[in-house]
């Protein structure tokens, strides 16, 4: 019969979101450059990120609604699935990257601080009081390393038909991670050097501030499967939205461990500690 279906893919019909989606971030870009530079640019730069956003958050709303409308209507087959699981592992290669950037410019000004004119060919620059990496940021280690375990108990549980164990290790997983953001954010309102002026404070928020924005991205995919775990979704052999939240939330961690022993234990090696 013409147009019967003899393949187990799942060919998607037409959808605004990608448009959609693409000319949100295109707002919000614009938005936040006008927002960044109001002597040189119109004013209302910030309503107009702020449309931006809300167009971004609508689109990724919209667009998963439906990606989970398909897993309902049994459209995600073992070939999709597969092919799911190859997409989520080219995301965090590519999430990889990005921090293979942020690591190569600290290591960069670290080892080679002679290139560096202003500062004297020292790295943190004079002056720079570092942060004490046995304090704040070896606790949020710790919280992060419990979080890895809470989201692997809630993953056997799932596993293992365990719908309670699994309410249970999400929840832990979420608190742990907003506590992570939280104690980072107070981290940063009393860190002993700005946002900018050197290539310490540059390279140190630009590593660790990208990889907090992750840790909330990974904790609002967490609550999303929270959320749809008690409205009774997922099985022992089809749950690749949670998956997909594990893989992250394990890369998460991963990314903080280097970032850990290399920025806050080696990059301030032999520099003044605040408050020490």
């Amino acid at each position: 019969m013409a147009g019967a279906k003899n393949h187990d893919y799942h060919i998607l019909p037409p959808s605004i979101w990608p448009l959609f989606g693409s000319m949100s971030a295109l707002v919000m870009a614009m938005g936040a450059i006008m927002w960044m530079h109001p002597d040189a640019m119109p004013a209302g730069g910030g309503w107009i990120f702020l449309i931006g956003v809300a167009g971004v958050l609508f689109t990724m709303f919209s667009w998963w609604s439906n990606v989970i409308a398909e897993a309902h209507a049994g459209d995600h087959t073992p070939v999709v699935q597969l092919h799911l699981r190859y997409g989520m592992i080219l995301f965090i290669a590519s999430e990889v990257m990005f921090f293979v950037g942020w690591f190569w410019a600290f290591f960069d000004f670290s080892l080679f601080p002679s290139e560096l004119a202003p500062i004297e060919g020292l790295f943190p620059s004079k002056g720079i009081e570092v942060m004490n990496a046995f304090e704040l940021p070896l606790l949020n280690t710790l919280i992060l390393l419990c979080s890895g375990t809470t989201v692997t108990w809630a993953h056997h549980a799932l596993i293992h038909g365990d719908r309670e164990g699994l309410k249970k290790g999400l929840w832990c997983t979420v608190i742990l991670g907003a506590l992570f953001s939280c104690i980072q954010a107070y981290e940063y309102m009393h860190a002993p050097f700005p946002f900018g002026g050197s290539p310490y404070s540059s390279a140190f928020y630009m590593a660790t501030g990208f990889h907090g924005f992750h840790v909330l991205i990974g904790t609002i995919f967490l609550v999303v499967n929270l959320v749809r775990v008690y409205k009774g979704d997922f099985t022992p052999r089809q749950h690749f939205g949670f998956e997909a939240a594990a893989w992250y939330w394990h890369f998460v961690d991963v990314v903080w461990l280097f970032l850990f022993a290399a920025i806050y234990v080696w990059g301030g090696w032999g520099a003044p500690v605040h408050g020490g």
